[in-house]
């Protein structure tokens, strides 16, 4: 049997170097691999380069390495959350590629199908396709490094001619997930919207380590409820049930609102 199981996420994540690549998991803060984060903060490393749907908020998720100036690089869709993550891209510390959010996914499920580069219809017509999206500040209010631009080619969908630009996949040299339940073969279940980036943040990575709620026993898992095969799957560690989950934005329904629902 193939124990795919660490004992801490301190020794999961001990052997990521500087400079390391890393695809992590999230949507928002949720299944957010803070585990595995707070280690990585730990332990010192830096330079990272870091692929993941967004950087976290201030204190929590991605943020807190954010904060510690240990990431060189982020490739993501959406980063509105994070004051820090603005004042550092905009002073010229911190590189951005910012992705269309879809193409973001499908980028890092190519990379874990073995699927070199991709078209898409997205991004057409814009600076994602064009270039000369801002990359990186020179801390004096110009562009030190922009986009470039990306090949567009034309092809006939449905008897229609569209214009196309291409897109590379992402792989990473890690990947950082939370899973709601594994087993020791590296098996995943994702709960809600947990699973929307961290399916293919494991597959990008080429060792991919899991920070999961519950680890069960191989053949306690129902084969039909498995959202990731352990085949994408290096490293779990068990984080318990109780640990920390925040919300984004914590709001309620007006009176109002309910009257006219």
């Amino acid at each position: 049997m193939i124990d795919k199981t660490w004992a801490s996420a301190a020794e999961a994540v001990g052997d990521i170097p500087d400079g390391a690549s890393l695809a992590v998991g999230g949507f928002g803060l949720s299944g957010n691999p803070i585990a595995l984060i707070e280690a990585l903060l730990a332990q010192g490393t830096r330079d990272l380069s870091i692929v993941s749907n967004n950087c976290g908020v201030d204190d929590w998720g991605l943020g807190i390495l954010l904060d510690a100036k240990r990431i060189r690089k982020m490739t993501s869709s959406y980063v509105g959350e994070n004051k820090e993550f603005e004042r550092q891209f905009l002073s010229g510390e911190l590189e951005l590629e910012l992705t269309p959010q879809g193409t973001l996914a499908e980028k890092l499920r190519a990379g874990g199908s073995g699927i070199a580069a991709f078209y898409t219809q997205t991004g057409v017509g814009t600076q994602v396709a064009d270039g000369g999206l801002p990359q990186k500040y020179d801390g004096a209010g110009g562009v030190a490094v922009a986009s470039p631009a990306k090949d567009v080619r034309v092809f006939d969908v449905a008897g229609t001619a569209r214009e196309y630009v291409l897109e590379e996949a992402i792989v990473t040299d890690f990947s950082l997930v939370h899973a709601l339940r594994g087993d020791r073969h590296g098996n995943l279940v994702f709960n809600k919207s947990a699973r929307n980036f961290n399916p293919l943040a494991a597959m990008a990575g080429r060792v991919c380590i899991a920070q999961v709620e519950e680890l069960v026993e191989p053949g306690e898992l129902d084969p039909d409820q498995v959202h990731l095969p352990g085949i994408y799957v290096h490293r779990i560690v068990e984080v318990g049930t109780d640990i920390e989950k925040r919300i984004e934005r914590r709001t309620v329904s007006t009176p109002a609102a309910r009257e006219g629902m």
